[in-house]
């Protein structure tokens, strides 16, 4: 078990470097967009979070799929299956933006880093052995049943 473990961390840290630079990118381009919206236009946060998160399902799923997990095919299955872990990812930062900051106080910004560190987990989980499969270099949606 620890011997998987270990082969696992070799093989996925070179991802899992590029996801974490992605990572860094989104977060500013984040908490850009979301001060942006709130200082500059007087946006509620929990909306400001709505209108970011349209920015960042773009960014984080063209690069994470094209440079992080190298998978150029555009399969339906893994547009869809991204399109799931967004929008449990996103009523997640949301109901956290309510619960966190409109009804306890606390400052929005330090709201959404909490919800982003807690996100980045299961993320790349999620990325690498769900949404961007690869099996023996094909990924899951190419496969064809049959082949080795």
């Amino acid at each position: 078990m620890v011997k998987k473990i270990i082969r696992y961390a070799i093989d996925a840290r070179h991802a899992f470097m590029k996801y974490f630079i992605v990572g860094i990118l989104g977060v500013i381009l984040d908490l850009g967009t979301l001060t942006l919206f709130r200082e500059q236009f007087g946006i509620a946060p929990y909306i400001a979070v709505i209108l970011n998160q349209i920015i960042l399902i773009v960014f984080n799923f063209t690069i994470n799929k094209l440079w992080t997990f190298k998978n150029t095919a555009m399969p339906h299955t893994q547009l869809v299956r991204y399109l799931m872990l967004f929008v449990f990812n996103y009523a997640f930062a949301v109901l956290f933006m309510l619960i966190f900051n409109e009804h306890m106080g606390i400052d929005y910004r330090l709201v959404r880093i909490c919800t982003i560190v807690l996100a980045v987990g299961w993320n790349f989980f999620l990325y690498r052995h769900w949404v961007f499969f690869m099996h023996e270099g094909k990924s899951e949606d190419t496969h064809v049943p049959g082949d080795a």
